[in-house]
């Protein structure tokens, strides 16, 4: 519907709704903006590109494992980032040329006597470098309102511009990974001969070991085969170890043996029964005449008292032995009492 067919109130509405669009997408564009800025400030802060560094350099003979961007490492800590790596002319005595920048402070620990080290990095080939602090030297970098403005070249302060490459240091360069496979093939290549004298030494005599053994192996077979026919006797129910120690005639024997001894027992048996009878019959006519013993004791104690008054009657005195001085002839004692003493 073209915009003269409306009416002035909803032109008037259309209008403010065009209005509030535009400052919508105007606040929209001017937030992107703001955060845009934040970002590419928070960036720069993040990466240093707003901290003052200085430039430092050194030679090395391959650049193995590195790579522009890399970190440089003060005493463990993360201080700058390599930012060249190239070739030297072939004429130069040197092979390749790093340099690098530390951000400050940390350019502030590294004197005339520190040194850049080259260091194994990780399994893969990898290479890092690291700066040694400075203990005796003189500093390398002059501030001035707080950026370098000179920095030690040699034995002399020169201004820091951009002609300058930066502050040399003495490289330490530990061998790369390749290198170090090199000399580790040649390690393994010197000390395989010896290594392969012993292993055919170790195998000769493990070849007469197996054959020495081969050879008992067939002496111990009978011993196996005459143990296998034991143990087969041994596993026989009727006991082939129990014929082995009793002969038939040994075994007769011992049956003949305990067949007397079970009829001795079974005579004895009857024995010993006839006994407890007669001990029964005993005991009942004990329990029956219980005044026996007592009808006994007295005739014991008259005869012994016919005897007493025999020895004193004058007429036998002498036909019985007179006791010697000083002893006491014993009476007869009585059947179920102590023995008595002569009185005197």
């Amino acid at each position: 519907m073209p915009l003269h067919d409306l009416t002035p109130q909803l032109r008037v509405r259309l209008r403010r709704m065009e209005k509030i669009v535009g400052l919508f997408v105007a606040v929209a564009a001017g937030l992107m903006v703001v955060g845009f800025a934040y970002y590419l400030y928070h960036t720069a802060e993040r990466k240093g590109w707003f901290t003052p560094k200085c430039p430092y350099y050194a030679f090395v003979q391959s650049a193995d494992g590195l790579h522009v961007g890399d970190p440089v490492f003060l005493m463990g800590f993360a201080v700058g980032e390599i930012t060249v790596i190239d070739a030297e002319p072939p004429d130069s005595d040197n092979n390749v040329f790093l340099g690098f920048e530390v951000k400050k402070p940390y350019y502030g620990y590294i004197w005339s006597d520190s040194k850049a080290r080259l260091t194994a990095g990780s399994f893969l080939g990898g290479r890092q470098l690291e700066v040694t602090k400075g203990r005796t030297g003189v500093p390398t970098v002059y501030e001035e309102s707080g950026r370098a403005t000179e920095v030690l070249v040699g034995d002399r302060k020169v201004p820091l511009r951009g002609d300058v490459l930066g502050v040399p240091l003495a490289m330490e360069e530990a061998p790369g990974l390749a290198e170090r496979a090199d000399r580790l093939v040649a390690q393994i290549e010197q000390a395989l001969p010896p290594i392969t004298e012993k292993l055919d030494a170790a195998l000769a005599n493990a070849q007469r070991l197996s054959a020495d053994l081969d050879e008992v192996v067939g002496r111990t077979r009978p011993v196996v085969a005459n143990l296998d026919a034991i143990t087969t006797h041994l596993r026989n129910p009727r006991g082939s170890l129990g014929e082995w120690m009793l002969t038939p005639e040994l075994n007769a024997k011992l049956n003949t043996t305990l067949e007397m001894i079970d009829s001795n027992l079974i005579a004895l048996r009857g024995t010993l029964h006839s006994v407890d009878e007669i001990t029964g019959n005993v005991r009942t006519k004990l329990d029956a005449n219980q005044n026996i013993l007592g009808e006994v004791s007295g005739l014991v104690r008259d005869t012994d008292d016919l005897v007493q008054g025999l020895k004193r009657h004058w007429l036998l005195r002498s036909a019985f032995p007179q006791p010697a001085p000083g002893e006491q002839q014993l009476k007869f004692a009585p059947l179920l009492g102590p023995p008595e003493r002569e009185g005197p």
